[in-house]
C-alpha cells in the first residue's frame, strides 16, 4: 500500500528536509484531501506536536473526519492516543514514548495496548546514522532499528520505519536497510525516507512493504494517478 503524506506545521499543509528545513508547502489541508482521493488511507504527521511546540488538532480531527488517516506527532500519553482516536484516527503512530534510557519503554506501550489495543497503534522506528532519533529527529538514542524491532512487535500492528539520512533530499532510499527490517519481523513495515521513484515503490513492494510518500509526491516527481493504479494493483 502507498500512503500520501500531510505533514502539518503552523496550520499549514510543509514537507520538510531531514525534519527541520522547510522545503515548501502544500495546498490547504482540504486541497491535498481532494488530490489523495484516490488513496485508501493517508498519512498524517503533526510536526508541531512532534518537536513539542503546539499542535495542529483541528486540523488533524477536520481530516480524521474525512478520510482513513493514521495519525503521528506527539503521541507520548496514552491520553493523546485516546483522543486521537475518539477523533477518529484509524491508528496512531507512537515514536518517542516507545523507548527510554535502557530501550523500549514496556510499562509505557503495555499500559497503552491495553487502552487502545495493539491493532491500533503503529510505533515509528526513524533512524539517522544508523540510531533510532526521537523527539522530532532532534535527538539520537543509541538503540538501532534492527535490535528494537522484535522487542517492539508484542506492542504494535506494524511499524512505520523513516530512512530519516534522505528524507526529503529526493536522492533515494536505503533498500538494503529496510531488507534487513523485513528479515527480522513479519509485521506490517511501512517505508519513508527517500522514497523518490516508481522502481524505489517497486522494490519496498516486493519486499512486502508499504510506503509513505510525501516531498516526491509534492514535487511532482512522482504522478499521483500512477501511483494510485500501483496502490490498486
Amino acid at each position: 500500500m502507498i500512503f500520501p503524506c500531510i505533514d502539518l506545521m503552523d496550520g499549514k499543509v510543509v514537507q520538510l528536509v531531514q525534519g527541520r528545513e522547510k522545503a515548501l508547502e502544500g495546498d490547504s489541508p482540504d486541497e491535498m484531501l481532494a488530490k489523495f482521493a484516490g488513496f485508501p488511507q493517508i498519512q498524517v504527521i503533526d510536526l508541531d506536536a512532534a518537536i513539542g511546540k503546539g499542535s495542529n488538532d483541528g486540523l488533524v480531527e477536520m481530516l480524521a473526519s474525512k478520510a482513513t488517516v493514521r495519525v503521528g506527532g506527539g503521541v507520548r500519553t496514552v491520553e493523546r492516543a485516546e483522543a486521537l482516536l475518539d477523533q477518529g484516527a484509524f491508528k496512531v503512530i507512537v515514536g518517542t514514548a516507545a523507548f527510554g534510557p535502557n530501550g523500549p519503554n514496556q510499562g509505557f506501550l503495555k499500559t497503552l495496548i491495553d487502552a487502545v489495543g495493539k491493532d491500533r497503534v503503529v510505533l515509528a522506528l526513524d533512524s539517522k546514522d544508523g540510531r533510532i532519533v526521537v523527539k522530532g529527529w532532534r535527538e539520537a538514542t543509541q538503540f538501532t532499528a534492527e535490535e528494537t524491532i522484535q522487542q517492539l512487535q508484542q506492542y504494535c500492528s506494524g511499524f512505520l520505519c523513516t530512512y530519516v539520512d534522505k528524507e526529503g533530499m529526493m536522492q533515494g532510499t536505503d533498500l538494503e536497510w529496510f531488507g534487513r527490517l523485513r528479515a527480522a519481523t513479519d509485521l506490517e513495515i511501512t517505508a519513508a525516507g527517500g522514497i523518490t521513484t516508481l522502481e524505489d515503490i517497486r522494490a519496498l513492494t516486493a519486499m512486502r512493504i508499504h510506503c509513505a510518500v510525501g516531498m516526491a509526491i509534492y514535487t511532482g516527481s512522482l504522478d499521483l494517478a500512477e501511483l494510485a493504479a500501483l496502490n490498486a494493483a
